[in-house]
């Protein structure tokens, strides 16, 4: 844990001023996450990021809750929420499996580009569950890679990380198929509504599940 905060509060700048690699496969997921918001929704999304996301959507709900486990990440969507003139997002230092984050259930939690980082992964599950509310929708997108057609340059970061971890250069990742990801989002009282591929190549698995 303290490790992947070092390293994002590290990334954090840099992270901040990347372009988004594939702009139409991000505006066609937000814009799918969006048509499931209603304007009376609490919504969580954990790993935040700077926030960009959750700025942008900030219009579609009445309070969206942003927490990620860099406090140099939050400073930055603090401060963009500010220049934005956005009020109904509030910033927040914590870990998905954090108890601070508070104000649960919520009618939607976001985990988009997060899942894939998380070392215990059903065990933040089993949290993200807790924090949805039945009937309520936890919307994902995640980079699924591994496979019979996992691109070489994968495979060959699958050699590398373990390596680059030791020196602080990389954060934990999980290679999984879209398979195994959306059998343990069922396994935690879901049921899988909608999925795609956004960006197609390499696979960025885009879930939409139901509490039930």
């Amino acid at each position: 844990m303290q490790t992947a905060v070092k390293f994002w509060d590290k990334a954090a700048e840099k992270y901040a001023k990347s372009p988004i690699r594939d702009m139409e496969a991000y505006r066609y997921s937000l814009e799918r996450t969006r048509s499931y918001l209603r304007p009376g929704d609490r919504l969580l999304e954990v790993g935040c990021g700077t926030g960009s996301t959750a700025l942008l959507l900030a219009d579609a709900v009445d309070h969206i809750t942003a927490s990620d486990v860099s406090a140099k990440m939050i400073e930055i969507g603090t401060g963009k929420a500010g220049e934005d003139g956005v009020e109904n997002v509030s910033f927040v230092t914590a870990d998905v499996l954090d108890e601070r984050l508070t104000g649960a259930p919520y009618d939607v939690v976001m985990a988009l580009n997060l899942l894939h980082l998380l070392p215990d992964l059903p065990a933040a599950l089993a949290r993200i569950s807790t924090l949805v509310k039945p009937g309520g929708l936890f919307i994902s997108k995640t980079i699924c890679p591994y496979g019979k057609a996992m691109p070489f340059k994968y495979r060959l970061m699958k050699l590398l990380i373990p390596i680059m971890q030791l020196f602080g250069k990389a954060p934990y990742v999980n290679f999984m198929t879209a398979q195994a990801l959306e059998q343990m989002i069922s396994n935690q009282g879901f049921k899988i509504i909608e999925t795609g591929n956004y960006p197609a190549s390499p696979p960025s698995r885009y879930i939409v599940a139901k509490k039930l």
